[in-house]
């Protein structure tokens, strides 16, 4: 059986990347943004519709065995106000309504996690949308996940509210994940930053592509490059004189409280002594998962967005890679920066979705597909630059 799938919000497509893994067929995608709408059909070789989902014509939406999409999450921020009835935060309940009038067989829904915390009608924001799903037939699972847990070099965590017309649906068990894909129990071999990024090697001026500077390093790292001969998007980031001097004194790991005193801007001072933003002008740790990667990773003060070995940001190849974007994917060149870079913040890590897709149609009854990664040997130490 095959089953075809219609993907919202689905912004450069790592969703609708872990449920073709799993053997389904994406044949139908929508976006608002121009720059998704151009990179789609790059990537998957078909076109994207470009619409608000609040515009869509319901009639124009095919009839599809499966459901998906990661409405945008500002609203639901940790680090926001989580109010579920602003202008973003409508668009959960769009989502909902497409669920409600198309009733597909299986549906999945991804956010951040402050929609667990989110309210409406004074209840969890969560429990809200599964009760509302439950009632039209729908075994329903919220499940709280981390990135890391399915081999993505990354602490990213999300919620995915998951359902099936035909039986429950279990979260995916990350020993499970590792042993089907990789043939180990183990989910921390290889997937710190540096086996998942040091075969990429050195940045490259604007437009350039470059050579993979050695086998890759980590079964991660092959995943990636299946279907690339070249390393592309790996372009120098632009640093202001004053983040070169700080990167100089951050430590693989580290992050602004490794700054001296004396060189230290009045912002990061003041960090100093208010505490917390552990991740503010952080370096990625070699051996450790990245955290999480935003959309503003061309920045230091919004994230560990240092490069492990160089003084420097991380590449938008980097940050694909950090994201389980194949190395294949590419990006339309048109629009500005921060609208290319939000795409790959944005996503859903692929090896994630595929996980969660595989328990989804397994819920389905029906038979899925495993992407496999070829065991590589981890190698000798962290920071080799030979």
């Amino acid at each position: 059986m095959s089953v075809s799938v219609s993907s919202f919000f689905t912004g450069i497509g790592g969703l609708d990347l872990g449920f073709e893994w799993a053997g389904a067929k994406v044949h139908w995608a929508s976006d608002l943004s121009p720059i998704a709408a151009a990179t789609y059909p790059m990537n998957f070789g078909r076109q994207m519709v470009q619409s608000d989902i609040q515009q869509l014509d319901l009639a124009e939406i095919p009839n599809s065995d499966v459901i998906i999409g990661g409405p945008p999450c500002q609203s639901f921020s940790l680090v926001g106000l989580r109010k579920p009835n602003d202008e973003r935060g409508r668009l959960v309940f769009s989502f909902l309504e497409i669920i409600r009038a198309k009733r597909p067989v299986g549906f999945v829904m991804e956010n951040v996690p402050g929609l667990a915390a989110a309210r409406m009608n004074g209840q969890r924001l969560t429990d809200y949308l599964s009760e509302q799903l439950q009632e039209i037939g729908y075994f329903v699972t919220v499940m709280k996940l981390n990135a890391a847990e399915y081999l993505v070099p990354q602490q990213r965590k999300r919620v995915f509210i998951v359902g099936s017309m035909v039986g429950p649906v279990t979260a995916p068990s990350p020993r499970q994940f590792a042993r089907s894909v990789i043939g180990e129990t183990s989910v921390e071999e290889g997937l710190g930053s540096w086996p998942a990024l040091c075969d990429l090697g050195g940045v490259v001026k604007k437009g350039e592509q470059s050579d993979y500077v050695s086998p890759p390093q980590s079964s991660f790292a092959s995943l990636m490059r299946r279907g690339s001969s070249k390393v592309t998007l790996h372009e120098a980031p632009r640093m202001s004189k004053t983040d070169k001097l700080l990167v100089s004194f951050i430590p693989p790991g580290g992050n602004y409280m490794d700054v001296p005193d004396e060189h230290s801007t009045n912002r990061i001072l003041k960090f100093k002594k208010t505490g917390g933003r552990t991740t503010t002008y952080g370096r990625l740790h070699p051996d450790r998962p990245a955290y999480t990667i935003n959309t503003y990773f061309r920045r230091p003060n919004v994230g560990a967005n240092f490069h492990p070995t160089e003084d420097r940001l991380i590449t938008i190849r980097e940050a694909m890679r950090l994201q389980a974007l194949p190395d294949r994917f590419g990006i339309a060149q048109q629009g500005a920066q921060d609208d290319r870079n939000a795409l790959v913040g944005n996503a859903v890590p692929s090896l994630m979705a595929h996980a969660v897709a595989r328990e989804l149609l397994r819920s389905m009854n029906v038979k899925f597909k495993t992407v496999s990664m070829p065991r590589v040997p981890a190698p000798h130490g962290s920071l080799h630059s030979d």
